[in-house]
């Protein structure tokens, strides 16, 4: 597990991978700005910073293995053109067994971390027990159906006859986007939007993956779900919940729904007086 960490973070260093993280980044952006709440986590993956756009007054970032073995206090989050920072870890913890009290956490950010866990099934539950009702979940990863999942198995394929070498960090088994879905609705999650990206070619180089830029805005239009990365966001749903409203709209509510009685007889054009001393002799 450690060396499929650190392979994946060197693979996040080279050209495709900068392409794919700058695409991420600019998604958790987006998503994240308008979530509101207290309590935020992002759970692994520090190259990306997907609680920056954030406002949540406390923010976390837990790292597992890869930082107990590698005594990580800080790491260097940017890329590309940005420069670096140094970002300290909150929290050492696996995804499979979070340091929060159940219904705790408004936002967990998880980029590529089902993908690294030991568990994802586990990691999925453990997120539905520590997000309060109404909490979200957002999450990124690799999409096994595309030009880059196609490339990774036809490699897999060559090194099993002795040649080739994969074109993606070797991770072990990527996780589709409809088999997540479909183990988010077991657990009660709404996938309240989801996303594709990255669909230039399976290429190393820089420069060539500048000249396939002009397939992105062709791909998200023309065959949308192939694209090299998904990005979702869901929400946690509990039956029966029942929402409270302010205490100044529900008072204002019976106010409307409340009609004196002189201003019922009135409307029907009685005597108020007569149509009160009418209510009272009636009064059980």
């Amino acid at each position: 597990m450690s060396d499929q960490i650190i392979g994946l973070h060197h693979w996040f260093d080279s050209p495709p991978g900068r392409y794919l993280l700058a695409w991420e980044q600019a998604r958790f952006d987006e998503a994240v700005a308008d979530i509101f709440g207290y309590h935020s986590l992002q759970l692994g993956m520090p190259l990306l910073d997907g609680l920056r756009a954030n406002r949540m007054p406390h923010q976390w970032l837990a790292m597992g293995q890869e930082a107990v073995e590698g005594s990580i206090a800080f790491v260097e989050t940017g890329g590309g053109d940005g420069p670096l920072q140094r970002r300290a870890v909150d929290l050492l913890s696996e995804p499979v067994a979070l340091p929060f009290p159940a219904a705790s956490l408004d936002l967990l950010v998880l980029p590529h971390t089902l993908e690294l866990s030991i568990d994802p099934h586990a990691a999925l539950r453990e997120v539905e027990r520590v997000l309060v009702p109404e909490g979200r979940v957002v999450i990124s990863g690799l999409n096994p159906t595309s030009l880059w999942g196609l490339r990774q198995r036809r490699a897999r394929l060559y090194q099993r006859l002795g040649r080739g070498t994969l074109y993606l960090p070797d991770v072990g088994e990527f996780i589709g986007y409809r088999r997540l879905r479909d183990w988010l609705r077991l657990l009660n999650f709404e996938v309240e939007s989801a996303r594709f990206g990255c669909y230039r070619p399976a290429v190393r180089s820089a420069q060539w993956l500048e000249r396939f830029g002009w397939m992105d805005p062709l791909g998200e239009k023309w065959w949308p779900i192939l694209g090299a990365a998904y990005f979702l966001v869901a929400v946690k749903r509990v039956h029966g919940m029942r929402l409270l409203e302010p205490a100044w709209r529900t008072h204002r509510q019976r106010a409307a729904g409340t009609v004196p009685i002189a201003n019922r007889a009135s409307q029907r054009g009685e005597n108020p007086s007569r149509a009160a001393s009418a209510a009272v002799r009636h009064k059980p």
